[in-house]
């Protein structure tokens, strides 16, 4: 089963709610959700540190990960047989991986740290976890994660960003 993490590990999921709060990117995750459910949703994440320049997603990789931007920010390229194309520039509030972790598709780009980052990941396993034990809060992730994905595909510049 799952362990609690410890008061002041779980407390720093609060730095997540506010940068989604706060952003005001045509890309931000929209969860409102109540510091309670936030607490509880601080269960099934882990953070993940990156230093500028470190890759978090490989194009064409099968994995379903999806991660929630704290602080920093990333780059998303499609790399090509030719060059390497800069995609978009994701940063806190906003999420990366949604393509993947809704299509069960390979990566279709690879994100890198623009600059040292924290971000919180949640896998496919931990969702399912999430959704048994607490469904409202699964159903609000899963809409806002759909209206972050909605929003880059009916905008052409972020289109290729669904990674």
């Amino acid at each position: 089963m799952n362990a609690s993490l410890p008061a002041p590990m779980r407390a720093d999921i609060m730095g997540l709610a506010q940068a989604m709060r706060q952003s005001g990117a045509l890309d931000a995750v929209p969860l409102n959700l109540t510091e309670a459910q936030w607490q509880g949703l601080a269960d099934f994440l882990q953070p993940v540190s990156l230093q500028q320049g470190q890759v978090l997603i490989e194009q064409g990789v099968k994995d379903r990960t999806v991660y929630f931007v704290e602080t920093g920010s990333l780059t998303v390229h499609y790399e090509d047989a030719k060059e390497r194309v800069r995609i978009a520039l994701v940063g806190p509030g906003s999420l990366l991986g949604e393509g993947a972790f809704f299509s069960h598709l390979p990566r279709s780009a690879t994100v890198q740290a623009g600059a040292p980052s924290r971000l919180w990941c949640l896998t496919p396993l931990r969702f399912r976890e999430l959704s048994t034990r607490f469904p409202p809060i699964a159903l609000e992730l899963s809409v806002a994660m759909a209206a972050v994905l909605a929003r880059r595909m009916y905008n052409r510049p972020k289109r290729v960003a669904v990674t």
